[in-house]
């Protein structure tokens, strides 16, 4: 984060940047797309309604679809107008800030114009040169982007003055030999300070804060290791179903679409040691030590540490199996399910498992971490209540709430000795009266900063695509795909096996009460 973007302490309960980010001009490639109506515009609409953008910007959108300024100007009102942002928002003054150039992506031409644009724009309204490029587009098309990019002089080589930023969405390819070749390519024009490797999930308020809670609260890193932790379950269930990205989700299936990223930066968070600093190069270099520490997959074991599966019709056909979805393949053995049992081998987490689970079609949307703690290590009750006294559990949740709940035993009121579990909850909305950040307005505002805190290494990348491509390679070149593939019904949660490789995945879901 640049010196002079500090966070305050704001009056009524705020926390704002005391800085704004520097004039810049903000270029989205695939503009005309789903991701720039639904997220990328509404959170830019959001930051310049509450004075989080520079005093002066321009967005450039940049796309194939042919139209002209005004057009896209409409089609961008109307997504606000559907995401409810247009209410208090001066659209005639954003509005003006707003500028269409259409381009094929893989033609020099169009970079060039779009060049000769950009430099015009600055040029009359004063700005200084900083650009930040943002890549809303299919990942096939990042590798021809950036090389366009660098053959027009948009790449930002041998400028001093001024910054340019590149903003890329995962996937970070496929598997550990495309992650390596995209770098590559994104390097030939790009140094890696340049370069933000996004995650939207990073920027959730409760992930944030769990590096705050676990370090900057001395009553709980005293037993965030393996003398303390029966377990930790990481869990982001999804209740929709492939929808529209059948295309993408058939290559992908759940390992590549979110545990390459999502739930290894989660395992990371919660499993690594506390940085020397808050600052993104050793909060990061952490992240990493996490990755290298990993167990590695051991294809011998295979499926007694994975459980894999695909949902199939809902009950009475409420709702449609994945191989009933439009363009998913009759036979498809993609899986929608995962369950991955792992390891994270060093002093703080020898013989800790750590459960990490992700689906489509699940009975509800959750996302969250739990920390299982053990029990008490001698129960002076156990002639009143038995050996078992209900462990301490601590879960981290970022929806539906975002919240920390830990749970313990008290005593039930009444003339017996009885046991109860009581809750302490906190609710990161409560208490405080300023404007919410989105998720995507947090990533686009550290974008413009320059601060790569909430973004991924490369180093990261290629240690995580390591650790999974065997898990990966051991799954689609299994014999018989099918045997391995657990179908469950859609609006369930998941196979029956999940819950045989974890016996605390209902508890960690909320089906079974703790006690």
């Amino acid at each position: 984060m640049e010196e002079n973007a500090k966070p305050t302490s704001a009056p009524q309960g705020e926390c704002r940047m005391d800085t704004r980010p520097e004039d810049c001009v903000i270029v989205i490639f695939g503009a005309s797309g789903d991701l720039s109506a639904r997220k990328l515009f509404p959170a830019l609409a959001r930051l310049f309604q509450v004075g989080d953008l520079p005093r002066n910007f321009a967005i450039v959108g940049a796309a194939r679809s042919r139209m002209a300024t005004e057009e896209f100007r409409e089609s961008m009102r109307e997504a606000l107008a559907r995401s409810g942002h247009l209410l208090e928002l001066d659209w005639g003054e954003l509005s003006q800030r707003i500028h269409y150039q259409a381009l094929e992506y893989d033609a020099l031409g169009g970079y060039l114009e779009l060049s000769r644009f950009i430099t015009g724009l600055e040029e009359r309204l004063g700005l200084p040169g900083n650009r930040m490029f943002y890549l809303a587009i299919p990942p096939t098309l990042y590798e021809t982007v950036a090389g366009m990019l660098g053959a027009s002089g948009l790449s930002g080589r041998g400028v001093e003055h001024a910054w340019t930023r590149l903003v890329v969405e995962k996937p970070f390819g496929s598997d550990l030999a495309s992650a390596r070749t995209l770098d590559e390519a994104l390097h030939a024009h790009f140094r890696e300070e340049q370069i933000f490797r996004i995650d939207h999930y990073l920027a959730k308020e409760t992930i944030q804060n769990i590096l705050l809670f676990r370090f900057a609260n001395a009553v709980f890193e005293p037993v965030w290791n393996r003398n303390y932790v029966e377990y930790v379950s990481i869990v982001a269930a999804e209740d929709l179903g492939v929808e529209h990205r059948a295309g993408y989700y058939e290559q992908a299936g759940v390992l590549r679409d979110m545990f390459q990223n999502h739930m290894m930066q989660l395992l990371a968070l919660a499993a690594m040691e506390p940085p020397t600093l808050f600052h993104a190069g050793e909060v990061l270099d952490e992240k990493v030590k996490v990755y290298k520490c990993l167990r590695p997959f051991d294809p011998a074991v295979g499926f007694g540490q994975l459980v894999l599966g695909q949902y199939g019709p809902g009950k009475e056909g409420a709702l449609p199996g994945y191989r009933e979805e439009k363009n998913v393949a009759p036979n498809s053995t993609t899986p929608t399910f995962a369950m991955l049992k792992a390891h994270v081998d060093n002093w703080r987490w020898q013989g800790v498992p750590f459960y990490i689970t992700s689906g489509k079609r699940l009975a509800r949307k959750l996302t969250r971490i739990v920390v299982k703690f053990k029990e008490v290590p001698h129960s002076i009750y156990r002639r009143v209540l038995g050996e078992h006294v209900s462990a301490n559990r601590l879960v981290m949740e970022t929806y539906p709430q975002e919240s920390i709940n830990l749970s313990f035993q008290v005593k039930n009121p009444g003339p017996r000795f009885c046991l109860r579990t009581a809750s302490m909850s906190f609710d990161f909305q409560q208490g405080y009266t300023g404007p919410p950040l989105d998720s995507y307005e947090k990533v686009l505002l550290d974008c413009m900063l320059g601060d790569h805190m909430l973004f991924w290494s490369q180093d990261a990348v290629e240690l995580c695509w390591g650790f999974l491509t065997p898990v990966l390679e051991m799954c689609e070149r299994c014999d018989d795909p099918n045997a391995h593939l657990r179908v469950y019904p859609a609006g369930s949660w998941g196979p029956r096996e999940a819950q045989e490789l974890h016996h605390g995945f209902r508890k960690d879901i909320g089906l079974d009460p703790i006690a």
